[in-house]
């Protein structure tokens, strides 16, 4: 089993970094795309970001290229310098905020999803904001047909 796997096993989203100043960092970012959804599925939440726009004279990677390669992966492009702290946060906040949307929705797809015989039948737990801890009680099985 390759080493990778074991680094973001279960993950649910992805920053991946090239260097715009770097043609080659551009296609090592394409690699990591393609293993993390092979391993992790299509499902993932991507953030790609193109860093060292303080350096944007000696830019080798166009920025029609990345925006156009980001789209086709559903990922998010962003244009990033770590060195003056350029669109950093801004990164995280846009991963954080896609993987709490897919993780809602799919919250949400799972409440609806009937089995065949047209019933569904979940676990729900039920938390009062008193005690924040479930009770037996509180412990239910739903049905509806």
């Amino acid at each position: 089993m390759p080493w990778g796997p074991i680094y973001y096993r279960m993950s649910n989203g992805a920053i991946l970094v090239y260097d715009i100043t770097d043609e080659d960092s551009f296609q090592k970012v394409k690699n990591w795309i393609k293993e993390l959804k092979k391993m992790l599925g299509s499902e993932i939440c991507l953030v790609i970001a193109g860093n060292k726009i303080d350096l944007e004279k000696d830019r080798t990677v166009s920025l029609e290229d990345a925006e156009k390669y980001a789209s086709s992966v559903g990922a998010v492009h962003f244009h990033t310098s770590a060195k003056m702290n350029s669109g950093i946060e801004e990164i995280f906040l846009s991963l954080c905020r896609m993987m709490i949307e897919k993780a809602d929705k799919q919250t949400a797809d799972n409440l609806v999803t009937l089995n065949r015989s047209g019933s569904t039948r979940r676990r729900t737990v039920i938390i009062d904001d008193e005690d924040d801890v479930p009770s037996k009680e509180s412990f239910r099985w739903c049905c509806s047909s």
